[in-house]
């Protein structure tokens, strides 16, 4: 009945083990074929049947290479299931396959430590039959086997538990799973699951020794390890633990720091220009209004001439044409937009003709988009806010439009104010696909090349975060709304 019992519990904690394996790779990994949830199936039974398979041929023994051995195999049996059942496979399966079997041992002797400190019961029956408590040796045998079975149960129990658990905060620190890392960072994560599975190896081997031609375990010969051991255990599995937060946090601040670096190159490139624009923009606004007038004095003159030379009309005539014509292409010089900012006219003039290149159809409203006289918002900034959203904006058009060329597109920019705060509204149509991350503030772009595209929101939200405002965006359908809040007070350059 024990052994029954006892065999049972094995095939349960390897179901568990497997559905933990899984659960692990799974959030890392993408699982081959569309059928998930039969694949997800028969990684745990294909890990259950090897296991199993593995433990008849290998048995259990404290020898030093059966030991490693035993480890070795673990750590290539995650391998070849990660193979077999998961695609875009990368260099992130080494630290999976360490890790988990890293922390699959260091839990099991977590464990198995704490339950040696239950095991004192087995001396409580003792002493009960020896002061005649028990006298039948079929009821001391039957609180034995009751007793082990009891233990037992409660080390898988603990064993999976901590297994699931440890495991769960290691994938829910690692929150940018898509990161492609780099060889010296692997050394730096993998390290910590390499020194824990070399401690349980270590434990493996000197955990029983035979004195007397009996076996006994180390913690009979130096009790003070009892407390030492699972100290250790404990900080093995906290360190593989946080060094991944630790990572991550690392990878923020490098991604923070690009994007601040990107964003001063563009800020310090659009200032550059920014007086040279104007300065132009002026100086057109100038010369074509200049020209207009001395187009409407040479039609003028054109007509007094042909009444006093009416044989000599018919040439006139064609001059007059000419000179119409060509007032109206000094007409359609005319920005399309005026939002009383000279920057933000530029960029929407200049992104208009980008999207018509690309979508013909495409609607383009910045009627409502109007800034006050008095705006404490440098040119640039407001710059850098435009130009990310309606590249943003564009770059969802031109996807919505690849996809259904019949469905119309539009961009609708407004902004309006509230006090000293002002607030910028994007509202564009998009395909109602978002590519989204658990613990990311904003949609991540899909595109191939994350370290240079996807910026825009960050540098959207730095740019706020001057003027004390925010960045929000919200979805309704089809139909994207990016919101910029602003307090339009100029910062002083050393608080930027």
């Amino acid at each position: 009945m024990y052994d029954k019992l006892s065999l049972y519990f094995k095939v349960l904690v390897a179901l568990a083990q497997g559905y933990c394996l899984k659960y692990f790779l799974g959030s890392f990994l993408e699982i081959r074929g569309r059928r998930k949830r039969i694949n997800g199936f028969l990684i745990v039974i294909t890990y259950v049947i090897l296991k199993v398979a593995l433990n008849y041929i290998w048995p259990v023994n404290n020898e030093s290479f059966s030991t490693v051995g035993k480890v070795l195999l673990q750590f290539a049996l995650t391998i070849i299931l990660a193979l077999c059942f998961y695609k875009r496979v990368h260099r992130m399966i080494a630290y999976l396959a360490v890790t988990f079997t890293a922390v699959n041992e260091a839990t099991f002797f977590l464990s198995y430590v704490i339950l040696q400190i239950g095991s004192s019961i087995f001396e409580l029956w003792i002493w009960c039959m020896e002061n005649g408590y028990i006298s039948s040796a079929e009821t001391i045998k039957l609180y034995v086997q009751v007793t082990e079975l009891v233990l037992l149960l409660l080390f898988y129990v603990m064993y999976i538990v901590l297994l699931y658990m440890v495991l769960k905060r290691i994938s829910v620190n690692f929150c940018d799973k898509e990161y492609r890392i780099q060889r010296t960072e692997l050394y730096f994560i993998i390290t910590p699951g390499i020194v824990g599975l070399l401690i349980c190896v270590l434990l493996r081997t000197i955990m029983i020794t035979i004195e007397n031609d009996l076996p006994k375990l180390l913690y009979d010969k130096h009790p003070i390890l009892i407390a030492i051991v699972p100290a250790i255990l404990a900080l093995s599995l906290l360190s593989i633990v946080y060094v991944v937060k630790l990572f991550q946090d690392m990878i923020a601040l490098n991604r923070e720091r690009s994007n601040r670096i990107i964003l001063e190159k563009q800020v310090g490139s659009m200032q550059k220009h920014i007086v040279e624009i104007e300065r132009i923009y002026s100086g057109i606004t100038h010369m074509k209004h200049d020209m207009k007038n001395s187009l409407a004095v040479i039609m003028q003159l054109v007509r007094k001439d042909c009444e006093k030379q009416s044989n000599e009309c018919i040439e006139n005539k064609e001059l007059k044409n000419y000179l119409s014509e060509l007032n109206k292409s000094f007409e359609s010089l005319d920005f399309r937009f005026k939002t009383r900012n000279t920057v933000v006219d530029i960029l929407l003039n200049m992104k208009y003709h980008e999207a018509v290149s690309s979508i013909p159809d495409i609607q383009i409203d910045a009627e409502k988009l109007l800034f006050p006289d008095k705006l404490n918002i440098k040119s640039y900034d407001i710059g850098v806010i435009i130009g990310n959203a309606l590249d943003n904006a564009i770059e969802a058009c031109k996807k919505l439009n690849a996809e259904n060329q019949k469905v119309q597109t539009y961009i609708r920019l407004s902004s309006f104010n509230k006090g000293k705060m002002i607030f910028i509204e994007v509202e564009n149509t998009f395909n109602g696909k978002l590519v989204r991350k658990k613990h990311s503030e904003f949609p991540i772009t899909d595109k191939s090349d994350k370290n240079i595209h996807g910026m825009g929101f960050a540098n959207m939200k730095n740019t706020a975060e001057k003027y004390y405002g925010a960045v929000d965006w919200s979805v309704n359908d089809n139909i994207f709304t990016l919101t910029v809040m602003m307090k339009n007070e100029r910062r002083m350059e050393h608080e930027y």
